[in-house]
C-alpha cells in the first residue's frame, strides 16, 4: 500500500469514527438522559399557555419524532456550522457564543500549550543530554513537583500571592485576579489589547508552570534511551560533534512521538482548561460546557462535543501522516 492508499484509508477511517461520535453525542443526550423530554428543562406548563408551548417546541424541533427528523435536523446544525438554538427564554443562536468564547479559550489555552512546550522540551533535552549531572537532577525534581501539584492549587496559590497580596504590599496587582478586562474598559485600542493581555497573563503562566514538567519528563526520558542506542555509539565512534548527536540524530528519532503528543494536546485547546476558567473567572468553552451540562442545555453541550470531536480525529489524522513524514521506516512500509 502505497502513501496515496494509505492517506485514503485514514481519511476513511476518521469519517467514519467521527459519524458514530456525532451520533452517540445526539442520543446520549436525547435518550439516555435522565429527562427524555428536554422540553421539560425550559418550558414551565403552569406558566405558559399551550400555543406558547407548542412555539416553542416547534422552534427547538421537539414536536417532531426523535428519529430521523430530530436527529437530521441535528446533524443539519453541526455540520453547517450553526448550532441551533440554545435552551433558554428567549432563546439564542449557539454559533455567535461559540465564537467569542472560542477566541477567549484559544488566547490562553493556545499560549499555555505553546509555552510549555517550548519550556518543557528544551529543558528535557538539556537534561537528558547531562544525565547525572546536577541540571539534570534539578529538571527531574522541579518537573515532578509541577507533575505532582493540582493545577488549581497553584493558580490559587498564584492569585494570593501575585494579586491581592501584591496589591496589599506594593499598592496595586501584578496580574489580574479574574475576568477578561477592567471595568470600565479602556477606550484606547492600544490600551484595551494590553488590559486583556495582563488580564490573560495569570491563566496562561499558571498553566505553563504546571504543565512543562511533564514535557520536560517525557522528553528527557526518551532522549535518554535515544543516546543509548547503537546508532548513536556509531556516530559518536566516527567523532561526530557531540551537539549534532544530539539534535540531529538522537532528537530526530524521537520526533515522531513528540509531534504526536504536540497534535494530542490540540483539541484540549478547544475545550478548555475548565478550572482554570473558573478560577480566573475567565468566560471560555470549558466553562461553558460546565453550564451547559449543569442547566441541561443539550445544543450548547452537543456543540463543544462535536468541536472537540472533530479536532481530537483531525489531530489523529494529522499524527499518523507526520510519522510517515518523520519516520522513514513508515514511509517504506507503506510502499510494501
Amino acid at each position: 500500500m502505497g502513501l496515496k492508499g494509505y492517506v485514503i484509508k485514514r481519511a476513511l477511517l476518521a469519517i467514519i469514527t467521527l459519524y458514530i461520535v456525532i451520533t452517540l453525542n445526539f442520543f446520549i443526550f436525547r435518550v439516555l438522559s435522565p429527562m427524555k423530554d428536554p422540553s421539560s428543562l425550559i418550558i414551565d406548563p403552569g406558566s405558559m399557555r399551550a400555543e406558547q408551548i407548542e412555539i416553542l417546541r416547534n422552534l427547538w424541533g421537539l414536536n417532531r419524532p426523535l428519529f430521523p427528523d430530530q436527529y437530521l435536523l441535528y446533524l443539519w446544525n453541526l455540520f453547517t456550522w450553526n448550532y441551533g438554538l440554545s435552551f433558554g427564554q428567549p432563546p439564542t443562536p449557539i454559533a455567535p457564543e461559540m465564537s467569542w468564547r472560542l477566541v477567549n479559550t484559544l488566547m490562553v489555552l493556545g499560549a499555555a500549550v505553546i509555552g510549555t512546550i517550548l519550556v518543557g522540551i528544551p529543558l528535557g533535552l538539556l537534561a537528558g543530554s547531562r544525565r547525572g549531572s546536577k541540571t539534570d537532577v534539578s529538571v527531574i525534581g522541579v518537573g515532578l513537583f509541577t507533575w505532582g501539584v493540582p493545577t488549581f492549587f497553584v493558580q490559587i496559590l498564584f492569585i494570593l500571592l501575585f494579586s491581592y497580596g501584591w496589591n496589599r504590599w506594593f499598592g496595586f496587582p501584578l496580574i489580574a485576579p479574574f475576568g477578561v478586562i477592567s471595568l470600565p474598559p479602556p477606550q484606547d485600542p492600544l490600551k484595551y489589547t494590553l488590559d486583556v493581555a495582563w488580564h490573560a497573563a495569570g491563566p496562561i503562566i499558571t498553566l505553563v508552570i504546571a504543565g512543562f514538567g511533564s514535557w520536560a519528563l517525557y522528553t528527557r526520558n526518551m532522549i535518554v534511551d535515544a543516546l543509548t542506542e547503537d546508532f548513536i555509539v556509531t556516530a559518536q565512534a566516527k567523532g561526530v560533534k557531540a551537539r549534532d548527536i544530539l539534535y540531529k540524530h538522537a532528537f530526530r528519532s524521537i520526533l515522531p512521538p513528540i509531534a504526536t503528543i504536540i497534535a494530542m494536546a490540540i483539541p484540549g485547546v478547544v475545550t478548555g482548561a475548565i478550572i482554570t476558567e473558573q478560577i480566573f473567572s475567565w468566560p471560555g468553552i470549558g466553562a461553558w460546557y460546565i453550564e451547559a451540562l449543569n442547566i441541561g442545555n443539550h445544543p450548547v453541550a452537543q456543540a463543544v462535543l462535536y468541536n472537540y470531536a472533530v479536532l481530537m480525529i483531525i489531530a489523529n489524522l494529522f499524527a499518523d501522516l507526520l510519522y510517515g513524514t518523520l519516520d522513514p521506516r513508515i514511509r517504506v512500509g507503506m510502499r510494501r
